[in-house]
């Protein structure tokens, strides 16, 4: 978020000169956590910066004291959640085995989703409102999503998974897995009025990742099963390389 306030004057003594970031720093994360609320429920045209003074115990004053603007801090706020994604959610290099990096990244999605669901909503509103500031930022998601798709077309042609589209399989992937962030509200409803368990994350992430591990052709080992009697991945050649 950019500042518009300038450095306290001179002359004064170190107390006065060091409140003003320290308001700052205890400041500015009630505005991010405020902005977060404020965008994922109304998105940046129908958020105000009214709004995001109010969560954030500001008067609208104050607030442009540590925001430029409001669109500014949309973008900032946007930004973050795409440099989060590209730190994240990315394959792990270290194993060759697609089971064991399904299941990370699988994981890795959902507890995201788990986490942060406002701050991934923000995303949906923002491709869901068209887009506009995501275009610049395609390039290098494009980029990173076909590594993925490479890397999964190399296991299908191996045999290691069953062969399908690559690239519909990455976004049914993301499809299952931002789920639980954009309908937060409504899986935890479903939840509890159809009964059974309740919300449990880890029981999401175990059912999320054995579906789509099943869909790939990877036997996963049923519930109580002891590891000694557990399912072997699928071994190569099994599935008919392309």
């Amino acid at each position: 978020m950019k500042l518009t306030t300038a450095n306290p004057k001179s002359g004064t003594n170190d107390a006065r000169q060091n409140r003003p970031q320290k308001e700052r720093d205890a400041t500015l994360p009630a505005i991010r956590s405020a902005a977060i609320a404020e965008f994922s429920l109304h998105g940046l045209k129908g958020a105000s910066t009214q709004g995001i003074a109010k969560r954030a115990n500001l008067k609208q004053s104050q607030l442009y004291y540590y925001i430029s603007s409001k669109e500014d801090l949309y973008e900032s706020l946007l930004q973050s959640v795409l440099k989060d994604w590209a730190v994240l959610f990315v394959f792990d290099t270290s194993s060759d085995d697609p089971a064991t990096v399904l299941r990370g990244y699988i994981g890795r999605k959902l507890k995201y989703a788990f986490d942060k669901p406002e701050l991934s909503r923000i995303f949906t509103r923002e491709v869901l409102g068209g887009g506009a500031l995501l275009e610049k930022h395609w390039t290098e998601a494009s980029a990173s999503a076909r590594y993925k798709v490479e890397q999964l077309e190399k296991w299908m042609d191996a045999g290691l998974i069953k062969k399908m589209d690559a690239r519909l399989l990455l976004m049914h992937i993301w499809a299952l897995t931002q789920h639980y962030a954009d309908f937060d509200v409504q899986v935890r409803a479903m939840i509890a009025g159809i009964g059974g368990d309740a919300y449990n994350e880890k029981h999401i992430v175990n059912e999320v990742t054995g579906f789509v591990l099943n869909a790939c052709g990877l036997c996963v080992e049923p519930p109580g099963r002891r590891a000694d009697q557990a399912d072997s991945p699928v071994p190569p050649g099994t599935f008919p390389a392309a």
